[in-house]
This record gives C-alpha cells, structure tokens and sequence, in this order.
C-alpha cells in the first residue's frame, strides 16, 4: 500500500479586524473559524495581528504624534497574553471546527506594561495550544511597537498531515527564513498579512503573490496566503485626511488573498478587497512530485558548501540566583567603608592562623621528643 498524502482542505481568512477591539475581533474570529470548518477546512489561516489589529497608523501619522501615541496605547491595553482568556475562546472555535488554525494577534508580555510581539497562535483541532511563531524582525513602523522574536519560536508544528509552518508578512521574502522552513519539511505553510502595505511602496497583492509563489516553488509546499483587507470602522478611528482615505477604499490598496501548489501555480484567489473565505482542495502528494525534482534541503543541495544554523536558545534578560552571600564586607581599617577585597582577605587570614597553628603543633611535639 505505502505511505499515503491526503488531499487536505483549507481556507485563508480574508477579513477586517473589530478595530483596537480584541474582546470584538476575537469573537469575530471565533465565528469565522466555525464558518470555515463548517465547510470543510481543516486548515484555516487568518491575517497578521487580526486580533486586535495591525499597527498601520504610522503609515498616515508621524511616530511622535498625539495621534499615533494615543493608538500604540489602544493597541497594548487590547493585546493578547498567550495563554489567556482570548487563546481559550479560539481553542474552543477549533475544537467545534475541528481544524487547525493559524490566528495572528498582537501579543503582550505577561506582567509587563510596554512589550509586545507580532504573533501567529497555532492550534490542533482538538483544541490544543501547538506552539506560536514571534516575528523575528519588525518591518517600518512595527518596530516602534513591536520587539523582535527569537528563535524559539522559529519551527514547525506537527499535524495528521505533515509538517506545517508560519511566517509573518516580510519574513516570507527572507531567504534564510524560507530555507528554514523548507528543511523543517514544512507540507503546508501559512503567511499572514496585514491589510495594506505603506503608501510609498506597491499594493501589497502584488508582493503577496509573487512571494507566495516564489515560497511554493523554494520550498515545495502548500502556500496560505491570508491577508487582511480595510472597512469603515477602521478608516474612521485612523484619522486619516480625505488623500488616505481614498486610498483605504481602493480595491488595489487591500485584500489578495490566494493560495498557491508546491507547483508554485495559484489555485485560489487572488480575493479583491472584500471580506470572505477562500477554500482549496490541497493534494500532498503534489509536494512528492515537486521534491523529486527539486528538494533543496535534500538531494538538490550541497551540504559539504552550504549550512544554516538556527539557534533555539530565547536569551533571558533578568535572572535570580538564590545563593548565600560567603562573608560579610570587613570594615577598612580607618572604620569607614568596607573593604571590597574583605572577603579575598579574611579568607587568607584564616588559612594563614592555620598555617600557624600547624607549625606552633609541630614544634610542640618536637620539644617533646
């Protein structure tokens, strides 16, 4: 019989976040979840930091301004702490879709007031927590919110089907990200994406594409792409002037969601700006087929010339020791600061009375004889 590849249906949410809301985008989430595995899916991937929203006020508002400070404020207080009451209600929604799902939520440091991560929450169909991916590197103005992830979180998730994995808006373009993944022997790989890109550059549909594609054809994958798009809630609470606005309401500003075969070929999409659900049937055994031609982390490569090295190790910035302190200071001999080499001191003091003591014993016992 020999190993079988299933076919495997998922879906990429394209959809507008309850805006700064994270108890309203949660609930949002939650209802688009049961949706799709209502249908079917048994991958469902959702936008970059859909839950509580994506930082794209300092693509409008100067960094500094009343404006843009006052929304990085909304954007803490309305964050997610993982676990966390938002992380039960989206284990619930998977469990009764019975589907893995990929959310991306803005995500607060327990027990700080200030740090926060760009995240993609991974959960089984039964409900459980299957780890998360931290975006390594924030991109324009997330770095005036967002701190970079470690490598920790830089893995694959196992699933019934095979390795899968998840990487965050630009990450998807990173060369030694990509190559990663592929050596992970990532099956079917999510990418989340915000709602719009920066105005200066290019819609982002079009690099939503080319880097799906280009992923797919990398790494012999499924490709998910799930972008965001823009509504009116959103529009109003960024204060932008009547130039950004329409731009906002453009269809090319937003959405493109698609997903794409190991062939690199898209199957589904690319969406417009609307909200929706976008559904394919995905062949594994397609990704058998690619790799026999081209498996760069196997026998299409040169691991004697080429080598990566990912390091898991999260650096800790605070520890405790708990260890008694040796020797108290020894006060100076003028009796008014301690000595900082007391404790070096006291202890030659004491092996040099030893020493004494040694010799006084053995002239003692030799005066005897």
């Amino acid at each position: 019989m020999g190993d079988k590849y299933p076919t495997v249906k998922v879906a990429a949410v394209q959809a507008a976040s309850v805006f700064l809301d994270r108890e309203g985008s949660t609930a949002k989430a939650c209802r688009l979840i049961r949706e799709a595995g209502a249908n079917g899916a048994r991958v469902i991937a959702f936008p970059e930091g859909f839950i509580p929203a994506h930082p794209v006020w300092y693509h409008h508002h100067p960094a500094t301004s009343a404006i843009s400070n006052r929304l990085a404020t909304e954007l803490f207080k309305n964050s997610v702490e993982i676990p966390g009451p938002e992380i039960e209600q989206l284990r619930s929604a998977a469990r009764d879709a019975g589907a893995y799902v990929v959310m991306g939520v803005c995500e607060k440091m327990p027990n700080t007031m200030g740090t926060l991560f760009n995240t993609q929450v991974f959960i089984g169909p039964d409900g459980r927590l299957l780890g998360k991916h931290q975006k390594l590197m924030p991109t324009v103005g997330e770095r005036l919110v967002h701190m970079g992830g470690f490598g920790d979180t830089l893995a694959a998730v196992q699933t019934e089907f095979g390795p899968m994995t998840g990487l965050i808006c630009g990450e998807n373009s990173n060369p030694l990200a990509i190559f990663a993944m592929t050596a992970e022997g990532t099956r079917i790989h999510v990418m989340s994406w915000p709602n719009h890109f920066p105005t200066s550059g290019d819609p982002m549909r079009n690099r939503v594409s080319v880097d799906s594609q280009a992923f797919a054809q990398m790494s012999k994958a499924w490709v998910i792409s799930a972008c965001g798009t823009v509504d009116e809630d959103m529009i109003r609470k960024l204060e932008v002037g009547p130039e950004a606005a329409k731009l906002l309401r453009s269809p090319e500003c937003c959405g493109g969601s698609v997903i794409v075969s190991p062939g690199s070929r898209i199957v589904a999409g690319p969406m417009g700006a609307e909200e929706g659900i976008l559904y394919a049937e995905c062949n594994l055994e397609l990704g058998v087929l690619a790799k026999l031609r081209h498996d760069f982390a196997g026998h299409y490569n040169r691991p004697d010339i080429f080598q990566l090295q990912v390091n898991r190790a999260a650096p800790l910035i605070y520890t405790v020791r708990d260890e008694p302190v040796a020797l108290p200071l020894a006060m100076a001999p003028d009796g008014r600061s301690p000595r900082r080499d007391a404790p070096r001191l006291a202890g030659a003091a004491r092996r040099g009375a030893r020493r004494h003591d040694a010799r006084k014993r053995a002239r003692a016992r030799h005066k005897k004889r």
